[in-house]
């Protein structure tokens, strides 16, 4: 069969050829239809995500949409490896495919899949929202970042705030208030403090570096000592470490936590993918995706188009 392939640590999947799959005992074989880049999908290809298994040679991708062999369209997450995503064909255990809603196609699906449940799972496994607290966004202007937009509201938020460095997409948000992380270090914090003295329960956080440090900050200058903010740290795109003062979390009611593979147990991540498929429609949860064919993965690997999720069609 024709798939993605991963050669080597840091090398960009080839479209080349891969023996086709045979599905075990409590395994399916899916007919691979679409499936998403997401930032998952590049670390583990990359080997740099902490869940990368170092084997090679792979399948890339990491989650999808296909059929079964009794026609069934079914969302796949974590194929057995080396088979992976990007494929004409994958092997999955049963447990982790979730059959569609019938409204829901497969591009829209693959798209919002991964992006939606970062924060779906953030809000209700690891955060605990509940209805009418305020949850803030930080890097709201990714496609992962205007899903949380979404999705908070559904799951109750009375209050969104989104941050993010540009200025236009941040208006487009429908965010009850937005601030902007461009200007000096001081500007941005001080924005951040107006935010945490009116009161935020929940921070969505995308980014990681300093905009989480001046955030943390801000928290334990100017939020009411109260009520605990639960920091939810969900990706790092501007940065994989941050400096963390002592006194941050001596002086204010915060708790920070992580969301992912490993920090909420795969079945719970499977069932925020199968709310946010259930709620996509209903709820009108919108994503901008792209199709691409799979024979041309090479050239677009590496766009960075952080708004717009590339779907692979094989």
């Amino acid at each position: 069969m024709k798939a993605a392939v991963v050669t080597g640590p840091g090398r960009t999947p080839a479209y080349s050829d891969f023996p086709a799959p045979t599905a075990a005992d409590g395994e399916r074989l899916v007919a691979v239809t679409a499936a998403a880049l997401t930032q998952l999908a590049r670390g583990r290809a990359s080997g740099v995500h902490y869940s990368a298994s170092g084997a090679y040679p792979f399948v890339a991708g990491v989650d999808g949409v296909g059929r079964l062999a009794d026609g069934d369209r079914v969302y796949f997450l974590l194929p057995r490896a080396p088979y992976g995503a990007f494929a004409q064909e994958t092997v999955v255990p049963a447990a982790q495919c979730v059959l569609l809603p019938d409204d829901l196609d497969d591009v829209t699906a693959a798209a919002i899949a991964n992006p939606g449940m970062s924060s779906w799972a953030a809000l209700v496994d690891r955060a605990k929202l509940a209805a009418g607290e305020t949850v803030l966004v930080n890097g709201a202007t990714g496609a992962s970042g205007r899903l949380a937009v979404q999705i908070a509201r559904r799951l109750g938020a009375s209050k969104v705030v989104a941050t993010g460095r540009n200025r236009a997409a941040l208006a487009s948000l429908g965010a009850d208030s937005v601030i902007a992380l461009s200007g000096d270090d001081s500007e941005v914090e001080e924005r951040l403090r107006g935010a945490f003295a009116d009161r935020i329960d929940v921070v969505l956080d995308y980014l990681w570096g300093r905009s989480a440090e001046l955030l943390l900050s801000a928290a334990a200058k100017a939020a009411p000592k109260t009520a605990e903010i639960r920091f939810v740290q969900i990706g790092a795109m501007t940065g994989g470490q941050i400096t963390l003062p002592a006194d941050v979390l001596r002086s204010a009611p915060i708790h920070i936590m992580g969301s992912g593979l490993g920090s909420v147990a795969a079945p719970r991540l499977l069932a925020a993918i199968r709310a946010v498929l259930a709620a996509a429609k209903p709820a009108g949860l919108q994503i901008a995706a792209r199709t691409v064919p799979l024979a041309a993965i090479e050239a677009a690997w590496s766009e960075a188009d952080s708004a717009r999720r590339i779907v692979f069609v094989p």
